[in-house]
Order: structure tokens, then sequence, then C-alpha cells
């Protein structure tokens, strides 16, 4: 099952910046995937894709914090309170149909907390 997530070429895993601490983000500024893991329980706890993946992944923290306008408020603040322990790494993709496979792989194997 986690063969199909390691098929891919995967930055190493970071610590999920804290922008209360002015930290910074890693991520693909095209299309890429991101995933994200608590260290702490050994879950993963999300994923996603975006054609700018650095801009999608700002708004995976509550206002202030985070960016964007996604309705997803138990997520975003899932992410705020176990920020020390969370995790990520991403792929980056040369077209728009490789990141949606993916994508719809990583979905289908259904491990993630929140499985979107």
């Amino acid at each position: 099952m986690f063969d199909e997530l390691e098929k891919y070429n995967w930055s190493e895993w970071d610590a999920f910046p804290d922008p209360r601490k002015g930290e910074s983000i890693t991520a693909p500024f095209g299309y890429g995937l991101y995933q994200l893991k608590n260290v702490s329980t050994g879950e993963f706890i999300l994923f996603g894709v975006s054609n700018n993946c650095a801009w999608r992944m700002t708004s995976l923290l509550p206002a202030p914090y985070g960016r964007g306008t996604r309705n997803n408020a138990a997520k975003r603040e899932y992410l705020l309170e176990n920020i020390t322990s969370i995790t990520y790494r991403t792929v980056s993709f040369l077209s728009k149909e490789e990141m949606i496979f993916a994508e719809q792989e990583i979905k289908k194997i259904n491990v993630h907390k929140f499985n979107t």
C-alpha cells in the first residue's frame, strides 16, 4: 500500500514552517503535490495538489497565518494546534495531467487523516 506513495520523487521530510516564528516553506512554484505527516503520532495527515504548490500550501493554516478561502476549518485548526509535530514533503511535476494522476492514486490508498 505504501509503495504507491514512495514511487514518487519526493523531497526530504522537513518541519512545517511556523509563520508565528517567521519561518518559510520550500515547495514547487509550479505543478506539485504535498503531503503532511504528524511525527508524534506517525499519521499521514493530508495531501494536496496545485498548479502552484508553494502558494497552495500557504492556505493550510487558519487566518491570520494562512491565505486563501479554503472551506476546511477542521484541517486548518488541526495543523496549527499540532504545528510543532507536522512535517511535509513535496513532489514537482511537469504537467497537470501527471499531477492529477498522482493525486488520484494517492487518494485511492486512503491512508490520510483528511483524505481529500
